[in-house]
């Protein structure tokens, strides 16, 4: 088993966002591979996500992305449990990105849109990049609604 160190944690973390206990075990799960403990974290956010799906969203924000043309936008609710993860600037980040990806794909629906391959990061899905969000703040997140404009559509 490989040694691991407070600098191979303090990279994960200031990757991931996520506590530094679950990147110290997901690093020594991985024998210190960087990219396999990123794995590693992205199946654990799964598997707490799935443990979160019957809470209830009582908060969240409604956030925007304009293309820089003015051609092209969108809207969209990201939900959360608490007012404390609403006002979160990561929070908020997510819902930016996510807004950003809808203006650019243009999904028909949220069903669609959390299987496609994030427009930031190819290698992960839009539900997964909820997943994560899950796993770093500890509640249910979701995407309760968005729409999408585009001159002459």
């Amino acid at each position: 088993m490989a040694t691991i160190t407070t600098e191979q944690i303090k990279e994960l973390r200031e990757l991931t966002g996520i506590s530094v206990m679950q990147c110290k075990k997901a690093l020594e799960e991985a024998d210190g591979d960087k990219e396999k403990a990123l794995l590693v974290l992205r199946e654990r956010s799964e598997a707490i996500a799935e443990k979160k799906g019957d809470r209830e969203l009582g908060a969240g924000v409604v956030d925007a992305y304009i293309h820089s043309t003015k051609m092209m936008g969108s809207l969209i609710e990201l939900s959360c449990e608490t007012d404390f993860v609403a006002r979160n600037e990561e929070f908020i980040g997510i819902a930016r990105d996510i807004a950003m990806h809808i203006t650019a794909v243009g999904p028909a629906d949220v069903a669609e849109l959390l299987e496609q391959p994030f427009i930031k990061n190819p290698e992960i899905t839009i539900k997964q990049v909820l997943d994560g969000g899950v796993q770093k703040f500890g509640e249910k997140i979701a995407v309760s609604r968005f729409t999408r404009f585009a001159v002459g559509e």
